[in-house]
This record gives C-alpha cells, sequence and structure tokens, in this order.
C-alpha cells in the first residue's frame, strides 16, 4: 500500500533512521575523520574524511544527525553552520588535486539559520558549494537518506549522481515552513506535504534525482544492513561508470543535467 507525502515526512524524520555516520562507517574501510574549515572551526554536524571502497580511494562528506540528545547539540539536530560547508568544500578541493571521488550523504532539514551563522556568511558559504562543485574534475555522487531540506542539502548535492531513498524527502525548504509562508497556517502540513512534490518518486518523475534506492516500507531502520548493501551496489556501480569517461565529458554532462532540471515544468 503506497504511502502519502506526510507519511513518507515522518519516516524521513523517525529519530531511530540510520545516520551518515553509520553509513560511513559501515560501508567504507579505513575511514580517517577530518576537522575543520581551517578558517573558524570544526562543525560537528558535517562528518566528513577520506576512506576506501573496494580498494578505491574516496572522500566521504555526511550530514550527520545524532541518535541521542547529547547528540544532537553536538550535531546541531543536523543543521550545518557555514564553517560545516566550508569544510565540506575544503575536502572536496583536496580530493580533486588527489583525484579522489567524493561521496556525499545528505540528511538535513536546512542550513542553520541563527544570526550567528548569518553573520560567518551562511549564504555565501552555500553559494561557493555550489558553484565549486560544479567544476570539480572527479566524479561526484550524492544520496539524500532522510530529509533534503533547502539550500543546506543542495550544498552537497550538486553531484553527477543523485539518488534518495525511498522514504527520504527532498524539498525548497521543510512542509512547516512552507505552508506557513504560503497561507500564513502552520496546520495545513499534511497538504502542503502533497503541493511541494518532495517523495522520491515525484522528484524522480520530474527528473531531478537519478534514481531511488529500494528501503524498507516502514522505513531504513528496519533493516539497516540492507541499505548498506543496496547503497554500496549503487556506489560502486557509478564510481566504475564516471571513472570510465574523459574529465570534460563528465563535467559536460554534469553541467547538462542541471540545465535540464528546468524542464520538468513541462510535466506539472
Amino acid at each position: 500500500m503506497s504511502k502519502s507525502p506526510y507519511e513518507i515526512v515522518n519516516i524521513a524524520r523517525d529519530k531511530n533512521r540510520p545516520n551518515a555516520k553509520f553509513y560511513i562507517e559501515n560501508i567504507f574501510d579505513d575511514f580517517i575523520e577530518l576537522h575543520g574549515d581551517r578558517c573558524y572551526k570544526d562543525d560537528k554536524a558535517i562528518i566528513a574524511g577520506i576512506a576506501s571502497i573496494n580498494s578505491i580511494n574516496v572522500t566521504v562528506i555526511g550530514i550527520n544527525k545524532g541518535k541521542t540528545t547529547s547528540e544532537n547539540l553536538k550535531a546541531n539536530f543536523g543543521m550545518p553552520h557555514p564553517e560545516g560547508y566550508r569544510k565540506a568544500l575544503r575536502l572536496m578541493k583536496q580530493a580533486e588535486k588527489f583525484k579522489r571521488p567524493i561521496i556525499c550523504f545528505v540528511d538535513t532539514p536546512g542550513a542553520f539559520c541563527g544570526v550567528e551563522a548569518e553573520e560567518r556568511g551562511q549564504g555565501e558559504a552555500i553559494a561557493k558549494n555550489l558553484l565549486e562543485m560544479s567544476f570539480l574534475k572527479v566524479p561526484i555522487i550524492s544520496i539524500i537518506i532522510g530529509e533534503g531540506g533547502s539550500g543546506g542539502a543542495l550544498a552537497l548535492a550538486v553531484a553527477d549522481k543523485v539518488y534518495m531513498l525511498k522514504n527520504s524527502i527532498y524539498s525548497i525548504l521543510s512542509p512547516e515552513g512552507f505552508s506557513s509562508i504560503l497561507w500564513k497556517d502552520s496546520s495545513r502540513v499534511k497538504e502542503a506535504c502533497e503541493v511541494m512534490k518532495i517523495t522520491s518518486s515525484e522528484l524522480l518523475e520530474f527528473n531531478i534525482i537519478d534514481g531511488i534506492i529500494d528501503e524498507p516500507d516502514e522505513g531504513a531502520h528496519n533493516n539497516p544492513y540492507l541499505l548498506r548493501d543496496n547503497i554500496k551496489e549503487v556506489i560502486l556501480k557509478d564510481i566504475e561508470y564516471l571513472l570510465s569517461l574523459e574529465t570534460d565529458e563528465m563535467l559536460s554532462l554534469r553541467y547538462d543535467k542541471f540545465r535540464n532540471i528546468g524542464n520538468f515544468h513541462d510535466k506539472a
């Protein structure tokens, strides 16, 4: 039985859902976490470092939610500050230098919108990631594993291949924010979920994403190791394909991919 968009939103936000840390620890070998943006501090909302997968060296970056209250406070509930995005970009540029594919795991309600984040250039940090990722000369694969909210998610999703787990969501803002802004009525969340077209099946139909990674109907937390295997299979397949391309061809395909996204309006 198919689920409503509102039900999928709740599954995507389930506190028991596997987070980026789980996938990094269980998909990759020899992960070494690297810290700091070399400008302000280390943002715990983003885990990043180098690892290997089937003897292929990669850079792995994940927006991480905690499992406990303490972990969530450290990770700011998966809402990165600008230094988190700058850390991510620093490691992406390092990956380009050493010719390592980049794998991103996205799970955030959105970038942190507090005063201190704005003072340190949140908008500029996100915009710079979008620009730089467009031209990085190494393969990029991004997977939305839970929530993919606003520019905070897009800052790690300008990729050659973008996937969503079956019960994940990807949107311009939260359904609560949408209903509050558009209708001045936060109680219309269920309606917002329907209108926004934020589920994996809807976004695949609109060519926003490249594919859906299957998961149990009731959520990834019901069989996390199945998800680990499914994600690993997709990553290995795409790395092999992307590494077979000439750099100019890969960049041209990435450019065309995002230029053509606007065509989804014809299907609406």
